[in-house]
């Protein structure tokens, strides 16, 4: 098993400034870790990028799994504070993170054209209206606001997955059964030509939180 990152380095004020890891982010992390050998074995990165990393602490617990410290790790946060705490994190349990201010990957492309291996993303997912994802002034708040069905954010990236994975490429994904994720499925399958299945799910309370993992044909 494969330990938690360490987070000690971090105060609460911090997680006032960025958003804590919830059960949302150890659902991940136990689906990074169900793919481990697949991760190490098949897919061998040389790039990883994480979307919306917060604290780091996925990119951290991913860098642990692949080990041998020769991919890549790559985070984008609209927060700057996200990007500042996620290097901290990364450096406070040896690994290497390059973080990005950027929403979503802003400025990555064309240069990351296909060239993804690992590709994270536990989204805004919240149900609210369009006006409080437009109005909505605290860090915090961005990080969990998802707009209408809570998809106005997922909905902006899904077009960005297949642009940056490669032929290799495997995309990690984190939804609520509010996001219609089924709904999801198809989108990428029928414009995009994207293998799915859910990887890993699990009940917070009376959230069913799922990870879809998504991958080309070629593979």
């Amino acid at each position: 098993m494969i330990p938690t990152p360490n987070l000690d380095h971090l105060s609460p004020g911090d997680y006032e400034l960025v958003y804590e890891p919830a059960e949302d982010t150890f659902l991940l992390l136990d689906a990074l870790e169900k793919d481990a050998e697949f991760l190490r074995n098949e897919i061998k990165p040389c790039i990883c990028l994480e979307i919306g990393s917060g604290t780091g602490c996925v990119s951290t617990f991913l860098g642990k799994i692949l080990g041998d410290g020769t991919a890549l790790l790559i985070c984008t946060d609209i927060n700057p504070y996200a990007s500042a705490i996620t290097n901290k994190t990364g450096y406070h349990n040896s690994i290497q993170l390059d973080s990005i201010t950027t929403n979503l990957v802003n400025g990555l492309l064309p240069r990351l054209y296909h060239s993804i291996d690992i590709l994270c993303f536990n989204p805004p997912y919240v149900v609210t209206t369009s006006d409080d994802l437009c109005l909505s002034k605290s860090i915090i708040e961005k990080a969990w606001a998802g707009g209408i069905d809570g998809r106005e954010i997922i909905d902006k990236m899904l077009p960005l997955v297949d642009k940056l994975l490669s032929d290799k490429g495997v995309f990690y994904l984190l939804l609520i059964n509010e996001n219609k994720p089924n709904e999801v499925c198809e989108i990428i399958k029928n414009n995009y030509h994207l293998q799915s299945e859910v990887l890993l799910s699990r009940l917070a309370g009376r959230e069913k939180q799922l990870i879809l993992k998504f991958w080309r044909n070629t593979r």
